[in-house]
């Protein structure tokens, strides 16, 4: 178990539990997160559920498969460096504390 802070585009934020192994998608939907829309429940054929995951967190995710970069081109708002399509980031303990902000649009 650990916690992710979701900041939503006004500034607040929110943290919530995580369990290793869930995505960052799953977690914000199992605590009703605004802002996370996932159209596609995971299955990386949208762009619904784009974060923004803080520079200091950005470094220690896997990097984005080819598929991810793709869908992140699609984005309702401009992808970053940082930018994750976070049903593709894989909370666990390593990632405790972890800070993504949400776009104002998806």
């Amino acid at each position: 178990m650990g916690r992710v802070v979701f900041v939503q585009p006004d500034g607040s934020k929110q943290e919530v539990e995580a369990v290793d192994g869930q995505s960052v998608m799953q977690v914000a939907r199992a605590n009703l997160v605004p802002g996370i829309v996932a159209e596609c429940g995971g299955e990386l054929s949208c762009a619904t559920c784009h974060v923004f995951v803080d520079e200091t967190w950005a470094g220690l995710l896997p990097e984005r498969s080819d598929d991810e970069v793709d869908m992140l081109e699609v984005a309702a708002e401009e992808p970053t460096e940082c930018s994750r399509l976070s049903c593709q980031v894989k909370f666990d303990v390593a990632l405790d504390g972890m800070v993504v902000t949400i776009p104002k649009t998806q």
